[in-house]
């Protein structure tokens, strides 16, 4: 896929960043053009270090590549800049697109070169709007949105939390790189190329044909209609696994328990909310599938005798105590059925000290494949963060040790490590056929 990449201003210019380097590790070939205003948040030589191409910030600025992407060769000819990037693209990405810039887009004005270069697009254009939520709810840019949207342009939906402005919370957040390259490549996918697409890199779609089954999230187990008990997970870690896993050609099932975060896009999303249900679902899709990663978060314990009304806090009727029972071992359960041909890797959450004495037993315990162990006790990695640190026991290889990096990179080296554990089961004929 060749992906031309437009940066508007605004503070989550940064996410493009990452946008590029995930999208180059995934094989594609990728160009970025910036506003004049969004370098003052990233500059052009960032975007040129990762994409190894020149950046175009004017219209009449030429181009050293000649239009060209990274790896192909060199036209004879100097075409029109603003026009050869564009022609060229299988997908068109303004990330992020500002109010400023949506309303020029709407307008159908062409005044830089991320605006020009739109209205010469033939092929799909993908806006992601990113702004504060006043902004974004602003009458005058739901209704460029909408327009845009009618044109035939794919709209992104922003995210909800914090924003750039301190202690506000709202909607308005870009999506994650690897959501905006999931949404990419999905439109690649839904419309024909006007050139021939390249050859991924070695690895690109290495899960081609493969069926992998992800959890993700944190069950909860009723105590009354309205309390439950609970975990921190937000499903961040199984939701990059499950975008990195799409990426590289797999067919995803997702199974998310209390997930709010979006699901990237092209992955078949189960929603349970118990880890009953959890186990229930597993059950329905693991047969079919041909890797299963267990990254969410199960109740190890639910309350024994949930009531379908509330609880009262005080009077005779209010309980001293919540008496719990444990819930089933799924990934155990699932274990035991597991035909040849199949990997499974589960995720282990421990604390403090003896991590991964603990994770170890597991792995045995439990008779998977791999297991991968965080610390959650650390503030900066895990449960609600962005970033991770992980090491992967196998039965039969020394512990790999993935250093502190956002969620989506994790992701990748742990899809890497399945392969080695595939391959390695094919040559033993011990899993893997």
């Amino acid at each position: 896929m060749r992906l031309l990449l437009g940066v508007s201003g605004g503070i989550a210019a940064y996410k493009a960043l990452e946008t590029a380097r995930l999208a180059i590790r995934a094989g594609h070939l990728v160009r970025v053009i910036q506003t004049p205003a969004s370098r003052r948040f990233v500059g052009a030589a960032a975007f040129a270090g990762i994409t190894g191409a020149p950046v175009l910030c004017s219209e009449f600025e030429p181009d050293p590549a000649r239009g060209s992407y990274p790896g192909e060769p060199l036209p004879a000819h100097v075409p029109i800049s603003h026009l050869a990037l564009v022609e060229r693209a299988d997908v068109y990405l303004i990330a992020p697109a500002s109010a400023n810039t949506l309303a020029k887009l709407a307008a159908g004005a062409a005044d830089n070169l991320v605006t020009t270069a739109a209205l010469a697009a033939t092929c799909p254009v993908i806006v992601a709007p990113a702004m504060n939520s006043r902004m974004y709810l602003h009458s005058a840019t739901q209704a460029n949105l909408a327009l845009l949207a009618g044109r035939g342009l794919v709209v992104l939906e922003p995210g909800e939390g914090e924003l750039a402005s301190h202690g506000e919370r709202g909607i308005g957040r870009l999506p994650e790189p690897a959501e905006l390259l999931a949404a990419a490549e999905q439109a690649a996918t839904q419309a024909p190329a006007p050139a021939p697409a390249p050859a991924p890199a070695p690895g690109g779609r290495d899960f081609s044909g493969l069926r992998v089954l992800i959890t993700a999230g944190g069950t909860r187990e009723p105590i009354d209609s309205v309390r439950f008990i609970g975990n921190r997970s937000s499903g961040r870690m199984g939701l990059a696994l499950a975008a990195a896993a799409a990426r590289r050609g797999a067919e995803v099932t997702l199974i998310l328990a209390n997930v709010a975060l979006t699901p990237p896009a092209g992955v078949r999303v189960l929603r349970v909310s118990t880890a009953a249900e959890l186990a229930d679902a597993c059950r329905a899709e693991f047969a079919a599938c041909d890797i299963l990663l267990m990254a969410a978060a199960v109740a190890d314990f639910r309350p024994a005798a949930p009531v379908a009304h509330k609880l009262l806090k005080t009077g005779p009727q209010a309980p001293s105590t919540v008496a719990l029972e444990p819930t089933e071992d799924v990934l155990s359960a699932l274990a035991e059925r597991r035909r040849t041909g199949q990997i499974l890797v589960g995720f282990a959450a421990e604390h403090g000290a003896g991590a991964l004495a603990r994770a170890q037993a597991k792995l045995a315990r439990k008779g998977i494949d791999a297991i991968v162990v965080n610390d959650v006790s650390r503030a900066d990695i895990g449960f609600e963060s962005d970033a991770n640190e992980v090491t992967i026991l196998t039965r039969d290889g020394d512990p790999e040790q993935i250093a502190r990096a956002a969620k989506s990179d994790v992701a990748v080296r742990i899809l890497d490590r399945v392969q080695h554990l595939r391959a390695a089961a094919a040559a033993s004929g011990s899993h893997v056929h």
